[in-house]
């Protein structure tokens, strides 16, 4: 049976075909649709981790318990997983467990790029990276395999073209009729890592690469193509693709075991071509592991080491490179049908702009122009630190509210540090209610113990909103949408030791800057909860606005608000009723009370 299926689809299909039961995640980009698809499934468990680290110790907790597992976020998430991920490969398994990381090219959706390969190297876990999504297929039952047979998990990378991309698939397998009963091996010296154990887990480690850099040698899907001897190329992922729609005639070798390498087979290939070269993107990961094979090699002289490649990119490097012959210019074509462009902004009626409008007007002095140049701040200017969500986007004009932005939960020791390193402006943090439950906590937390007089905002729209509205603890929403218990928010920040907290509607304005220059002024620990669900996914529909032509004056403040549904048309301001959703922020700003509830 042939079917059409994303990277991400056919990820989530070879594990259910492979017998995996159990799944953990926490959504990003573009990671997000395989534990969604894999959840359709039946007989399967999956659910939303509050944040990676926990996602891979579950992971663990189910392989070890026996049950086929797999654990996927995207590249940054890794980051946050390393220590278990690091610990899982010291112990090893009780059964097959994959870890997908789904790295970001060109950071379509991320605040940084970074190539996940060495952090397999560096774990000392086989790594598996295929070319499109029948490869995706395939390699997951491979990645179950390997991961019983040598005691490992194995780290399955995916890249935002291949996680996305659909091509059609070959459906070759079915679930197993029996999955292995559920079981733990008791084994204080495999599982308890006290330095007695773990010294000699490390050796096992070793002995296990030993053994894998053999068995990589006969790897099926490792493949050489011949063609002209003059040039090899050795390629993995998605770049496989672009080299050989490039050098239609060139020699190919394609490996998906990128680490270990198969050394032998990269060698007899390198004997065989005149010249090799290595076309990847990112950074120059087997380009070094083939020269530190006594290779001579190229690659990134002529191959961008940054963002994400496409056929074009190649060409014109290997052109300007002397690889390839110039093109034939053809005859101009058409031009194309050129698309308006559109800078990033929050939805109509998102409840993170009343409190960014509020922010923006508290704690920057508006006689300054915003500017790229650095300045120091005014005396009454506050800090804000912010986190990663829908709210980032606070950080364009005409909101222009936030200061920092780094990774997932950082806005709170941000503040924290800067007030403990004397930074003498007031410092405020903005955090979503999903990433303060990824790993916002601690923050908080420690925000106490260091009696920090930092504010906390934390908006709360009931959801993970930027990856598509999944649900997390404060929630209480599982994977399949059913309700459970619930984490308060305000109860969990008395519980932690904050006193001063206010909760404050995401639409009243005047409740909002209340609420921030009481808190901002105290001298201790505090939160500002700002709540207003999320206009997209609760679909958010009051009585739309309207512009009074009698009474606006055409001073364009309420164009400030950055709502797509406040428009110009005819040189006049407008509201579009279609896309408004009234929440009434725009008619709060209005001085003339020019904006009104639409009449029916």
């Amino acid at each position: 049976m042939k079917q059409l299926l994303s990277g991400n689809e056919a990820m989530a299909l070879g594990a259910y075909h492979s017998g995996v039961s159990f799944a953990t995640a926490y959504p990003g980009t573009p990671s997000t649709e395989i534990l969604e698809s894999f959840s359709q499934f039946k007989g399967v468990y999956a659910e939303w981790s509050i944040n990676e680290k926990v996602a891979m110790e579950v992971g663990m907790g189910a392989a070890y318990g026996g049950v086929r597992t797999m654990v996927s976020m995207k590249h940054v998430g890794l980051n946050v997983a390393a220590d278990p991920f690091f610990a899982l490969s010291t112990t090893g398994t009780n059964a097959g467990i994959v870890v997908i990381s789904c790295d970001d090219p060109g950071e379509h959706s991320s605040q940084g790029e970074q190539d996940n390969r060495h952090l397999a190297k560096m774990a000392k876990v086989p790594m598996l990276e295929p070319t499109d999504s029948q490869e995706v297929y395939e390699l997951m039952q491979w990645a179950i395999k390997i991961s019983e047979e040598f005691d490992t998990p194995v780290l399955f990378r995916s890249t935002t073209r291949i996680s996305h991309c659909k091509s059609i698939v070959d459906i070759t397998k079915d679930r197993p009729a029996e999955t292995k009963k559920p079981g733990f091996m008791r084994s204080s010296a495999k599982y308890v890592m006290v330095p007695s154990n773990a010294r000699v887990r490390r050796t096992n480690m070793e002995e296990r690469i030993t053994k894998l850099k053999a068995w990589v040698e006969d790897f099926p899907m490792n493949q050489i193509i011949r063609g002209d001897r003059k040039l090899g190329v050795i390629t993995s992922g998605v770049a496989y693709q672009y080299a050989r729609e490039v050098f239609k005639n060139a020699s190919f070798l394609k490996l998906v075991t990128t680490y270990p390498v198969p050394a032998n087979m990269i060698r007899k290939f390198a004997s065989e071509v005149d010249r090799v070269i290595v076309i990847e993107e990112n950074d120059p990961y087997l380009e070094e592991e083939v020269r530190m094979l006594g290779i001579k090699v190229s690659g990134k002289e002529f191959f961008p080491i940054i963002g994400e490649f496409n056929p074009e990119i190649v060409e014109a490097a290997a052109v300007k490179a002397g690889l390839l012959p110039a093109p034939v210019v053809a005859s101009k074509p058409p031009p194309a049908v050129q698309i308006p462009p559109r800078r990033p902004q929050l939805c109509a009626g998102c409840p993170h702009v009343g409190p960014e409008m509020i922010l923006r007007k508290l704690g920057f002095d508006s006689s300054i122009k915003p500017s790229p140049v650095l300045r120091p701040l005014t005396e009454k200017e506050m800090v804000i630190a912010a986190d990663i969500g829908c709210y980032t986007l606070g950080v364009y004009e005409p909101l222009g509210a936030l200061d920092t932005c780094a990774c997932m939960g950082a806005s709170i020791g941000h503040a924290i540090g800067m007030e403990k390193a004397g930074v003498p402006n007031k410092t405020v943090s903005v955090i979503g209610d999903s990433t303060f439950m990824h790993s916002g906590i601690t923050g908080l937390a420690d925000m106490v113990f260091k009696q920090s007089a930092n504010t906390v905002i934390i908006l709360d729209n009931g959801t993970t909103a930027m990856t598509g509205g999944q649900g997390h603890p404060g929630t209480g929403m599982a994977m399949d949408g059913s309700k459970g218990p619930q984490v308060n928010l305000e109860k969990l920040c008395e519980g932690i030791g904050i006193k001063d907290i206010k909760v404050v509607s995401a639409y009243d304005m005047a409740a909002i800057e209340a609420a921030i220059k009481a808190s901002t002024a105290a001298k201790e620990p505090s939160v500002v909860i700002v709540r207003g669900l999320c206009a997209l996914k609760f679909k958010v529909k009051n009585t739309s606005r309207r512009v009074d032509p009698d009474l606006c004056i055409d001073c364009r403040g309420c164009l400030d608000v950055g709502c797509p549904a406040i428009i110009i048309q005819n040189d006049a301001v407008q509201i579009d009723a279609a896309a408004c959703v009234g929440c009434g922020v725009c008619q709060q700003v209005c001085p003339q009370e020019a904006i009104v509830e639409m009449k029916s």
